[in-house]
């Protein structure tokens, strides 16, 4: 591969290891203008959420009730009749035609529009979308769509985050950090779950753990919910009657069994999510008359269950009191989950978080039924949490937000085993979650496993090549002419370092410089190496991570180092190109398929009989 020696200067280290040394993390101290204007986005978040919240309330009142007031109420109580069915389908008309006319970007549950800003668009959303994506979703909502507040408040929290940072000078990673502070802002003030909402943003939204984004959008977090204290009251959302701090071993084989049947329900309504959608995308209209098809399932699942219309906040609160009928829990198994997976499927706006916890809090109002009795909303509660960790592929989201919404810290370790058993369920049944594949449906792939990159760990010192060929730097080109042609080839050396006689870097000169001299100078063989040379090459050093060899590569387009040591001689000590680099990535895989027993059992004083002595007792046993 040709490589250019015309680089005129060092590559600037400063945008690769601020500080010029290693250490743990590689924040600057830019997190801390950062972290400002993050917490000025969570005051924000908390007043947009509010916004939001109010406008469901007057949506709700108008369509269902005929009167002006933002109070949340439930649909469930209204006296329209039959001519309920209507409702939803005027809803979804006006979300079509706000989509159609407006921005498609409102279309969805929130969250997976947040990731492809994120990776897709430089973390970069329309303004008109923090507007318009509120608006859509408190109408689809409020008119009895079975969705949640959290997926709107996330993209329109994420959406204002981005207007903000779009009018500073900063970097797409920097963006993406203040986004992700809008949205974890957005649902820290929605459901008083600050944590919870720090957790959302690292596992689905910032696809890193570094401090110079944990920090920010856990401070705009933080101060979304201590602003919420004051325009909406504390927490926790749905208090729950307290429960015994340690259940004992049926109790915790119970949540192991109730993390399985919550992977097997987060499968089934993931798949019927995307079944819906496919069956939609085979219609011969256009897109903008979906969600009218949708709302009349929901128009005709409402008539049948009232309980199914809207957020459903007041149904998770009487799961978790256990005042709950069966009739109720069966219909929110059966015509809530229908509903939802239809309407979601036909690419309305709302969200995925209340409907998912209203059927985990149904399916575990089943299983308390034969479960071990340890306590009124026991079931519900950890079957809240475990299809939240199984369904969305954020098991520990799934703990936190369980915690933070019902203020039960003695459920800690059972929402850890059920959440961990249905996310293990659902990694190894589906590909994708509910939602990675609405990103992966639009040509992206989106991996969402943290590691340690080996580049990260290796160093250069151990895989350069000490075994190159260095050119004095006082040598003419006619000494070099004959061993330049006999060692040429397509596996030849391509750089050359120029080095003083005691072996300190001059300078490099590629082959292809050297070729060029003797073919057009007249004067060739009489050039010496020293007037060719690049003076100011770009250098590696032994100690450097190869993390930063790469970058430095990826910066100046070259694929060939010397490798000098630090110091103002700069003394080579070999070389390193990007074919090296792949060393790297071969000892991970060796790592990851190599099987091997490292420690051997052995039993002491007994010894194996000699193969010889072992036949002649057996012979000895047949005469017998």
């Amino acid at each position: 591969m040709p490589v250019s020696a015309g680089v005129s200067k060092l590559a600037p280290r400063a945008s690769l290891e601020p500080s010029g040394k290693l250490g743990d993390f590689t924040t600057s101290i830019r997190v801390l203008p950062l972290s400002l204007v993050a917490i000025a986005i969570g005051v924000l978040s908390a007043y947009v959420a509010l916004a939001l919240l109010r406008l469901i309330g007057l949506f709700t009142n108008l369509f269902f009730y005929q009167r002006w007031a933002t109070g949340l109420v439930s649909p469930a109580d209204h006296h329209l009749g039959p001519f309920v069915i209507v409702v939803p389908i005027l809803g979804a008309l006006i979300v079509g035609f706000m989509a159609r006319y407006g921005s498609e970007r409102i279309r969805g549950h929130g969250i997976p529009e947040a990731i492809e800003a994120i990776l897709i668009n430089g973390s970069r959303v329309e303004p008109k979308v923090a507007f318009l994506k509120p608006l859509s979703s408190a109408i689809s909502i409020g008119s009895g769509g079975p969705f949640g507040a959290e997926g709107p408040i996330i993209m329109t929290g994420g959406a204002f985050g981005s207007m903000i940072a779009q009018f500073l000078h900063l970097t797409s990673a920097e963006r993406k950090t203040l986004l992700v502070a809008g949205a974890a802002g957005g649902m820290s003030a929605t459901f008083a779950a600050p944590v919870a909402a720090v957790l959302l943003g690292v596992e689905l939204l910032l696809f890193e753990w570094k401090p110079r984004s944990l920090i920010p959008v856990a401070l705009a977090s933080a101060t979304a919910a201590a602003v919420r204290r004051h325009l909406m009251g504390l927490g926790p959302i749905f208090p729950a009657p307290p429960h015994p701090a340690f259940v004992g071993p049926q109790g915790l084989l119970g949540c192991a069994a109730a993390g399985l049947l919550a992977g097997v329900l987060s499968v089934v309504v993931t798949l019927a999510v995307y079944a819906s959608e496919d069956a939609f995308h085979k219609l011969p209209i256009h897109w903008m008359w979906w969600p009218a098809i949708g709302g009349l399932v929901i128009g005709l699942g409402g008539l049948i269950f009232p309980q199914a219309l809207g957020v459903g906040y007041d149904t998770i609160a009487d799961l978790l009191q256990g005042n709950v009928a069966k009739r109720v829990i069966l219909g929110i198994l059966l015509v809530k989950s229908i509903i939802w997976a239809v309407s979601l499927g036909s690419g309305t706006s709302g969200g995925v978080l209340a409907p998912l916890l209203m059927m985990g809090g149904a399916l575990g109002g089943l299983e308390a039924m034969v479960l071990p009795n340890e306590g009124t909303g026991f079931w519900p509660l950890v079957s809240m949490g475990a299809i939240l960790g199984g369904t969305m592929r954020a098991p520990f989201t799934g703990v936190i937000f369980a915690v933070e919404l019902t203020h039960d810290l003695n459920a800690l370790l059972p929402l850890l085993i059920a959440c961990i058993i249905a996310h293990a369920f659902t990694v190894l049944v589906l590909r994708r979650s509910i939602l990675t594949e609405k990103v992966s449906r639009r040509g992206y792939h989106l991996s969402c496993e943290y590691a340690v990159d080996p580049l990260e760990i290796l160093f250069v010192r151990e895989v350069m090549r000490t075994n190159i060929a260095a050119l004095p730097a006082d040598v003419k080109l006619d000494d070099l002419a004959t061993s330049l042609r006999t060692s040429g080839g397509r596996g030849g050396q391509r750089l050359y370092p120029v080095v003083d006689k005691d072996h300190h870097l001059v300078g490099v000169v590629t082959r292809h410089n050297i070729q060029k001299a003797l073919r057009e100078s007249s004067d060739g063989p009489g050039v010496r190496m020293a007037d060719l040379v690049n003076a100011n090459p770009v250098v590696a050093y032994p100690d450097e991570p190869l993390r930063l060899v790469v970058y430095r590569m990826a910066e100046t387009g070259l694929t060939r180092f010397p490798v000098v040591e630090r110091g103002g001689d700069r003394k080579l000590v070999g070389m390193i190109a990007l074919k090296d680099l792949l060393q790297a990535r071969v000892r991970n895989l060796q790592e990851e398929r190599r099987r091997e027993r490292v420690l051997r059992t052995r039993i002491p004083f007994v010894s194996r009989p000699r193969r010889g002595t072992e036949m002649d007792s057996l012979s000895s046993a047949s005469r017998m």
